[in-house]
């Protein structure tokens, strides 16, 4: 049972780290890139709620794998926990907060790209989307630990 169990956290960590790495590092950039900033945020808009049940899945499964197998598994919980908290924070809180503050500035005719809430909103998610990226990371350092025990 164990070693499935670290199994399914191992690739949970993996599903978790790689979709943060790759919609900060290719995705969001090559639709910024190609589609300009309004059409990209358009998708964006679409990926983001996806994006973070992703990644709040992915830390809790974590998180309560982690508790499951004990003592030396609890820095992998508590990293996974941090994760999970921050991703929450960003995708239930700050996101719909952004997404609100870029439908009204369009439908005033400004670009949310000039806009200092929106701004400040937009560098919140960024800041906690790498914090959950070093949560991740962190996470996927103390199992490896754990697992040479």
């Amino acid at each position: 049972m164990s070693g499935a169990l670290r199994f399914l956290i191992l690739m949970a960590l993996a599903i978790w780290i790689g979709a943060i790495a790759f919609f900060s590092f290719v995705a969001a950039p090559v639709l910024f890139q190609v589609l300009g900033p309004t059409r990209a945020g358009e998708v964006v808009t679409v990926l983001l709620p996806r994006y973070y049940v992703l990644g709040a899945g992915a830390a809790t499964v974590t998180m309560l794998g982690a508790a499951v197998l004990g003592r030396r598994w609890r820095a992998t919980a508590v990293a996974a926990g941090l994760g999970l908290a921050v991703t929450v924070w960003a995708g239930w809180v700050v996101t719909p907060q952004a997404h609100g503050a870029r439908t009204r500035l369009q439908a005033a005719g400004q670009d949310p790209g000039t806009d200092p809430e929106f701004r400040r909103l937009h560098a919140v998610a960024m800041t906690l989307n790498a914090v959950a990226l070093a949560a991740g990371l962190g996470a996927l350092a103390m199992a490896s630990a754990a697992s040479r025990r």
